[in-house]
């Protein structure tokens, strides 16, 4: 990491400053410490030095605050004399020299001579200045008369928002943070740019922020080094023993309504908090509440609680809360942490309770670390599900089996059998991958179930499983009556409503599905043991709608999904970075789902119940599509490395994915013919949606013979993908560069931007040449710069149009990428002699042998913008 951080999201600023500086006299920087305000001032003074200007800097401290002129020293030579005479000698040794730029950091405590060297400076207009002062702190009337006199404006420097913390510390570290690192960083130091590198640096030194895959991600709980909690406590000042016992109840359980805090520490001392900037006050609906000013403040203090005092305060939270009677669930969920670290008596329902509460956030490790509590404390069977549910719901699958078969076997009645067998089976099959195994325990748990409520949830439960499976028609029907079942509870509603959505998707009645979605999701939100679950469906569910062509749909419920718990830190956060990932793939916007499946991928290294698959399934799509060949290939490598054998419904897609990589490589042939093997796999169960799929990515690479196929298939399929795909077909089949110009048009309608790409590139080849060619090359590469760098064998076939043919093209495409005679003769199939003659002609109708000048011929690097 450099020593000196970028100067990132401060552009704004930077132009005001800038025409303050060439337009006006200087400029005043005014903020809080730390916020960037000097490193502001410092980058304007190299800019000037850069420039040719002569560039002074000088900073003021408490210390040489009692010494005249003890700021400008090291600027000046003469310190003693009579003040006049001083005040004379120092303005000019500052304004000695070429277009004079003079830097004052924290002008706020210059000595008064000092002050008034730099009044008479800007009043003389000697030199240009720019000041620094804290917002808040008093400051000698000579600095205060600069802005208060006209002389200079006045810029409040604010702390950095979210989006350029995370865009500051991407710069510093090499690479992006992953979206709940950021988060934490921003809601940590809240922008403060002093605050954030030194904590930034104490997490790097631990091993707590670390680079998995490209992307950093933070595990564990945060620290605070000794650097940055010096800076924090100089922040806070000192405090009184009032002021400390209010700071530190806040630093154990804020938020805390203001009359509970007043309870709990006195009216006085609040008030006294209060004054001293340690404490903020907000409305939170009917409630009033009080947090610390800084999230730092707490990192702070708990460090400085010793622990008997701490568990002593927690105790004495914990009950007020509970005297208060607060029946939101995060009342309960924070009492419930409290009462674990303080010296109460645990109370195993309300530690159940709140386990649920953390599930219903996918804060999974806190619900284990209750449930456990709670099972320990004597909860019964509710504890013990709860415990079992997260560890599977964190991929820990064989520790969460014993659970479910300990709750087997205190089960009493029908509906705790139920509740025993329908999660092991659900573990067994996802997360253990076994599921032979799985549809056993279905099977034993419908042979010991009368309750017809019961069975019909294991049965719903089955029907998920054969879909999986690849076999959605077999079970459609079974699926249906167990939705329809009076009383089928929440979460066996939501895991039959994968083989409902995606069975019916898939073979291409995606209308009829999409209702059985929404209330599945409706089911879900007033479920706590329905968000993991849900998660699991909207992944399930975006695949599916991506092949019927409902894009916005699609990203709706992956926006959706996430907004509800997938910024928890672990596995759900991986989830929801991946269906924002995928949602992005589908709509066409590259990169962003590069960077969201990047940071899904790093956080599930551990799962085991296929997300990871789904994840990479689409990296690898991306990286293809973007022609990042080398990247696609190692993610593709790490798929292949761990396939879920219950994945087999979306086998096409992984094979499309192999398909746009073989492209990416150049050999088109071999990628159409991997889209026709996806395709002939889906028809083989008249999955037509994703037959449709395959087939318009065989179009897209240019094969001009399955129109007649997408004819039919579009008079089946519900949703708009059929019809465009089809119009898509017959036009390519045709060489009508109208009517694939329409097309192209369609396609972002539909909001599948590299399909739309891919089709105005193909109408530039049709046109052959002319305005109407140029126009659809200028259309294509528009939309491949909004998919983020799209780079399609379509559209390097309309922007390259060389004398080859496709063949010739690539054998030359593997050449260039350095591969041998044998090597490419054994990618294709092909004898070594057919390559050789292949590369002669190819050589001779592009004029060189030389295997570095087919890469620039066929693949050249757009310029830079």
């Amino acid at each position: 990491m450099p020593a000196a951080w970028p100067l990132v999201g401060r552009s704004k600023e930077w132009e005001f400053v800038a025409d303050a500086m060439g337009r006006q006299r200087g400029i005043v920087l005014a903020g809080a410490a730390g916020v960037g305000k000097t490193r502001l001032a410092r980058e304007v003074l190299q800019a000037a030095a850069r420039r040719g200007s002569t560039t002074r800097w000088a900073f003021a401290s408490a210390s040489a605050r009692g010494l005249p002129l003890g700021a400008l020293s090291p600027i000046i030579s003469v310190t003693d004399g009579n003040p006049a005479q001083l005040l004379r000698h120092a303005t000019d040794a500052l304004a000695a020299g070429t277009d004079v730029v003079v830097g004052v950091d924290d002008a706020h405590l210059l000595d008064e001579l000092s002050a008034l060297v730099l009044y008479q400076l800007v009043g003389a207009g000697a030199a240009k200045v720019i000041v620094t002062v804290r917002t808040g702190e008093p400051a000698p009337a000579a600095v205060t008369a600069l802005w208060e006199g006209s002389l200079l404006p006045r810029l409040e420097i604010q702390p950095l928002p979210e989006a350029a913390t995370a865009e500051l510390v991407a710069a510093a570290l090499g690479g992006p943070v992953d979206s709940n690192g950021t988060a934490k960083l921003w809601s940590m130091t809240h922008g403060n740019a002093l605050f954030l590198r030194q904590l930034v640096l104490g997490e790097l030194d631990a091993g707590r922020l670390v680079d998995v895959g490209g992307v950093w991600r933070w595990s564990g709980a945060a620290g605070v080094s000794p650097v940055l909690a010096e800076l924090v406590r100089a922040r806070m000042g000192g405090l009184t023993d009032q002021a400390r016992e209010v700071v530190d109840v806040l630093a154990l359980g804020e938020p805390l309504g203001t009359e509970l805090l007043v309870d709990l520490t006195g009216k006085t001392a609040v008030r006294t908090a209060e004054a001293a900037g340690l404490v903020g006050i907000e409305q939170d609906g009917h409630r009033r509440q009080a947090r610390l000013a800084h999230p730092l403040y707490g990192e702070v203090r708990r460090n400085g609680i010793g622990q008997l005092r701490a568990r002593r305060l927690r105790g004495a939270i914990a009950t007020a809360l509970a005297d208060a009677g607060g029946r939101r669930a995060d009342d309960t969920l924070r009492r419930a942490v409290l009462v674990l670290d303080s010296d109460l008596t645990p109370d195993p329902a309300l530690l159940t309770t709140a386990a649920g509460a953390a599930i219903a956030l996918l804060d999974l490790p806190l619900a284990e670390r209750l449930a456990r509590a709670a099972v320990a404390a004597g909860g019964g069977y509710l504890a013990r599900l709860t415990l079992a549910d997260s560890l599977s719901w964190m991929s820990r699958g064989e520790a969460a089996d014993a659970e479910y078969v300990r709750l087997a076997e205190i089960a009493s009645d029908d509906q705790e059998r139920v509740r025993a067998a329908f999660p092991r089976a659900a573990n067994l099959f996802y997360a253990l991958r076994r599921p032979t195994q799985a549809i056993a325990v279905l099977e034993a748990g419908l042979a010991a179930v009368t309750d017809k409520v019961g069975q019909q949830a294991l049965i719903g439960l089955r029907c998920t499983f054969q879909v999986h499976l690849g076999r959605p028609r077999d079970v459609i029907r079974e699926a249906e009556i167990a939705l329809a079942t009076p009383g089928l509870p929440a979460q066996p509603l939501v895991m039959t409503s994968y083989s409902y959505v995606a069975g019916l998707t898939v073979l291409g009645q995606a209308d009829t599905a999409l209702p059985a979605g929404d209330r599945a999701y409706a089911a879900a939100d007033v479920s706590f043991d329905c968000a993991v679950p849900s998660l699991g469906l909207a992944m399930t569910h975006v695949f599916t709608l991506r092949m019927a062509g409902y894009l916005e749909k699609a990203e709706q419920i992956a926006i959706e999904r996430r907004s509800r718990g997938g910024e928890i830190p672990g596995t759900p956060q991986a989830y929801g970075a991946t269906l924002m990932g995928l949602a992005a793939l589908f709509r066409g916007r590259l990169t962003v789902a590069v960077r969201w499946l990047r940071e899904g991928r790093a956080g599930l290294l551990t799962d085991t119940a296929g997300y990871q698959n789904a994840c990479l399934t689409g990296l690898v799509e991306a990286l293809a599509k973007l022609g990042e060949v080398a990247a696609a290939r190692e993610a593709l490598t790490q798929l292949d490395a761990n396939p879920h054998p219950v994945m087999v419904l979306f086998e096409p897609d992984l094979q499309l994915s192999r398909a746009w990589v073989a492209a990416a490589e150049g050999t088109v042939t071999a990628a159409i013919a991997l889209a026709h093997d996806a395709a002939r796999t889906a028809r083989a169960d008249d999955r037509h949606a994703q037959e449709i799929l395959a087939l318009q990515t065989a179009l897209q690479f240019g094969d001009d013979t399955v129109a007649g196929r997408l004819g039919t298939l579009a008079t089946v399929a519900d949703g708009p993908r059929g019809a465009a795909v089809a119009a898509h077909a017959f036009a390519l089949a045709a060489n009508d560069g109208d009517a694939l110009l329409a097309a192209s048009y369609e396609w972002e309608k539909i909001g599948d931007l590299v399909a739309a790409t891919d089709a105005a590139a193909q109408a530039a080849v049709a046109y052959e040449q002319g305005k109407s060619a140029r126009e659809a090359i200028a259309r294509a590469d528009r939309l491949a710069a909004d998919c983020g760098g799209a780079r399609t064998p379509a559209l390097l076939a309309a922007t390259r149009p060389l004398p080859l043919t496709g063949r010739e093209r690539e054998i030359v495409s593997l050449a260039a990428q350095g591969l041998s005679n044998q090597q490419i003769a054994d990618r294709l199939a092909v004898s070594v002699r057919t390559v050789e003659g292949h590369l002669y002609r190819a050589s001779t109708k592009l004029g060189t042998t030389n295997r570095s000048d087919f890469a620039t011929l066929l693949n050249p690097r757009p310029k830079e913008t």
